[in-house]
């Protein structure tokens, strides 16, 4: 740049508009004009600035959005015990690009993060530019997911197997020495608790095993809306007695498909236990709104005909922030005591052993919905639709 180049932007810079400088002013028209959904947030998550896109995605006004957590709007808000994984990564003033759902912003989106540093090299701010996913991007973004999901399995699979044989050891050889103890209470007793504790061990090792294990000589042919009958016929007393109404939409046509009916029924179990825990968190008392509809019908999809369960509950919905971890074994969205992480991961494996789709949508404190989706039995082929 030369010296009359150099004079000239300084002279631009020093002209206003009300004030404001002719460059910070073309830098605001910029911000407002771009078409993506962008947030300026402090390090903390709280948001300083946004764009007409945004407002426009959130459907709010811009003093509801100033102000508040970045979780808050873009996400729907967080549960007070699990942290926001966005928030989190925030404080450590770094970048990154992910494909990820924005329910406060209505859809799937390419979140970009960027730090914005001072001349001291110091981020005060970061930029959140989100792209909307075409419908392309979308289904990679899933099957990457599934894929991602397959590895944990197998993983969890593999280090099952390593541990399954030394805790049978360590159980039959306490079993042994229990036999050798004779009238000794306290060696029967501290033997008794390492057998016990064994066997839960084992327990949990089995679980896990079932995450990537297949059906095996099992299967036959059932029909899904027995499954989901013989469920709610086990549970319907103490859902009667917690106040949580059902409704169900069960197609009238059959909804063959090849499967294990007890697996099947254990998967049922599993979300309608759930999804009591979250309309009874969300609802302690009677209430109107404590309602859990699940429906089963035979559906078309790109890849085949499929019946397809939706169990939706009204409960407490789970935060966007943890929704890609809810299948993995041992992660649970329950405080600290109140559950395993072994049920949705165990249930995830069944269904794909089916050749089938376990997913989720859901928003904080408004619904979600758990979402079978298995090839449906085609009579005279002789096999599933797939």
């Amino acid at each position: 740049m030369d010296s009359s180049d150099h004079r000239n932007t300084e002279k631009i810079a020093q002209l206003t508009i009300d004030g404001r400088s002719v460059a910070a002013e073309a830098g605001i028209e910029l911000f407002q004009s771009i078409q993506d959904p962008v947030l300026i947030v402090t390090p903390e998550g709280e948001i300083i600035d946004v764009n007409k896109a945004t407002l426009d995605a959130a459907n709010k006004q811009r003093q509801e959005v100033i102000g508040e957590g970045v979780c808050a709007i873009i996400h729907g808000g967080r549960w007070p015990h699990i942290e926001c994984p966005l928030e989190e990564f925030l404080r450590t003033c770094r970048g990154k690009s992910e494909n990820t759902r924005l329910p406060g912003l209505g859809g799937e989106y390419h979140l970009t993060i960027s730090p914005l540093a001072d001349e001291q090299q110091n981020v005060y701010v970061l930029l959140l530019r989100a792209r909307r996913l075409t419908r392309e991007e979308s289904v990679n973004v899933e099957t990457i997911r599934t894929a991602q999901l397959a590895a944990i399995g197998e993983l969890a699979a593999g280090v099952a197997h390593e541990v399954n044989n030394p805790i049978n050891g360590i159980i039959n050889f306490a079993q042994l020495l229990i036999d050798d103890a004779g009238e000794d209470r306290l060696q029967t007793e501290l033997l008794g608790r390492i057998v016990k504790e064994g066997e839960r061990i084992a327990t949990i090792i089995d679980s896990l095993l079932s995450f990537s294990r297949e059906s095996g000589d099992q299967l036959e042919q059932i029909d899904f809306r027995d499954v989901i009958t013989d469920c709610l016929a086990l549970v319907n007393h103490q859902l009667t007695k917690d106040g949580i109404s059902v409704e169900t939409e069960l197609s009238e046509r059959p909804c063959p498909l090849i499967g294990n009916y007890l697996q099947l029924q254990q998967v049922i179990f599993n979300i309608i236990n759930n999804s009591r825990f979250a309309l009874n968190e969300r609802h302690p008392g009677p209430s109107l709104d404590k309602k859990m509809k699940i429906s089963c019908n035979p559906h078309g999809t790109s890849n085949g005909k499929v019946i397809r369960v939706v169990i939706k509950d009204s409960g407490t919905g789970i935060p966007q922030g943890i929704l890609d971890k809810l299948f993995e074994p041992f992660f649970t969205s329950k405080p600290r005591g109140q559950g395993t992480g072994l049920g949705l991961s165990i249930s995830y494996g069944i269904i794909n052993n089916h050749g089938g789709t376990l997913s989720v949508d859901s928003i904080l404190n408004k619904f979600t919905d758990m979402i079978i989706e298995i090839p449906e039995y085609q009579k005279g082929t002789g096999e599933a639709q797939c």
